[in-house]
């Protein structure tokens, strides 16, 4: 066996196992043994491993043309920024390669919306306890894990943050005369997997127009189809942000970023003020606009919720059998955790040695997002080796 590299800059803890391939929701690794993946790249490969549709598209592309910058136009991307403007409650979409990206783009975009109707103090950016909002310098000052920011210095200017469903903190924040933007996951996803209740969404919403402030999701985890909406916040008539990040499953494993802006937010961009190299490049569009025809085709995001609501029940009889492990449910439509009263890391470990891959999230939750093409025998296979695992951690507590 060829020893692990130790040349990449030590960041990371990956598990032991290689994998070599992927077909669908499953993987398998460098000796051949299957996995069921339950957590697709984080939240990243809505569409399963080797998708014939993605390669297909990603191929015909890589043969054409890889790559011309945004010195010229992309015909591509033209269609795809047009095809989720039609589909959402965006006037612009604006391409990068990256979550990260996508939430930089939309700070820039809201602190410049401000400057341009001479508000050049309203630089202020809110966000809510347990969230994240990527590694960047930006995206760290803009989420509210400490942990993340340690070693980094002090946060940008204008950043802060308040307990995640404290109201009246938000009341009192909204106020602040500095303030340019409130940034929240409809769904959080490194947090813990928490849901923001409809409710608040519409209550933050309002609060934001009062105010003056716009709100800017991110939805690079909820969206994409993952909620069994093409993005969660459209759940909620009337709760519709300014800005929205997005990423992970809108490229199907190849590396995408978009911000979707309304007309009203963009108002203060223009020529030179913002751009990217990579960003909507000809491949990345060519796999794109192949995502949203398989997301947008017939009776796909029925299927999603179907198959969602198999999972919620299946996780909620864990819960109700194994209360001493099991906490909560968490989560909405494929994007969902397990609460557990313990550290969930070797948990995670344990599944995988069983060929099930899950993820881990704040709050000591276990994280499922598996691809979008998963189906209930999938999923009721997944909760029978999580029900196994359950069931020998009980036998060797003497329970």
């Amino acid at each position: 066996d060829t020893p692990m590299s130790n040349a990449v800059l030590p960041v990371y803890g990956p598990s032991p196992v290689v994998f070599e391939r992927g077909e669908g929701v499953r993987m398998y690794d460098d000796k051949g043994k299957a996995y069921l993946d339950f957590i697709a790249g984080i939240a990243v490969n809505s569409l399963g491993h080797c998708n014939p549709v993605l390669v297909k598209a990603l191929s015909d592309q890589a043969n054409k043309l890889w790559h011309t910058s945004n010195m010229f136009r992309v015909p591509g991307q033209e269609r795809l920024a047009q095809r989720y403007v039609d589909l959402t409650f965006a006037d612009y979409a604006f391409f990068t390669n990256s979550g990260a990206e996508s939430i930089e783009g939309c700070i820039k975009i809201a602190r410049r919306y401000h400057w341009a109707k001479g508000d050049k103090e309203r630089i202020g950016i809110l966000s809510f306890e347990g969230s994240f909002h990527g590694r960047t310098l930006g995206g760290i000052s803009a989420g509210a894990q400490e942990k993340y920011r340690e070693g980094f210095g002090p946060r940008i200017q204008g950043f802060r943050s308040i307990p995640f469903g404290d109201h009246e903190a938000l009341k009192l924040a909204i106020k602040e005369p500095d303030l340019a933007a409130v940034i929240i996951e409809p769904v959080q996803g490194e947090g813990g997997v928490r849901e923001v209740p409809e409710q608040c969404l519409l209550g933050l919403r309002k609060l934001c127009d009062e105010n003056g402030v716009l709100l800017i999701y991110d939805e690079i985890q909820c969206g994409a189809g993952r909620t069994g909406q093409l993005f969660h916040h459209q759940w909620v008539a009337g709760a519709e942000p300014d800005l929205l990040a997005a990423a992970n499953g809108i490229g199907g494993g190849f590396p995408m970023g978009m911000i979707l802006s309304s007309e009203k937010a963009a108002s203060g961009m223009a020529k030179g003020v913002h751009g990217t190299t990579f960003g909507g490049g000809p491949l990345a569009m060519a796999v794109g606009n192949a995502v949203l025809d398989v997301v947008t085709g017939d009776g796909f995001m029925e299927q999603v919720r179907r198959v969602a609501g198999t999972m919620q029940q299946g996780m909620e009889s864990l819960k109700g059998r194994y209360p001493e492990l099991v906490l909560d449910v968490t989560g909405r439509g494929l994007l969902r955790g397990l609460k557990m009263r313990d550290d969930p890391l070797p948990l995670r470990s344990k599944l995988s040695d069983r060929g099930l891959l899950v993820g881990t999230a704040g709050n000591n939750t276990l994280r499922l997002a598996p691809p979008l093409i998963v189906t209930e025998g999938d999923v009721r296979e997944a909760i029978d080796i999580i029900d196994q695992q359950f069931a020998s951690m009980m036998t060797a507590s003497g329970s």
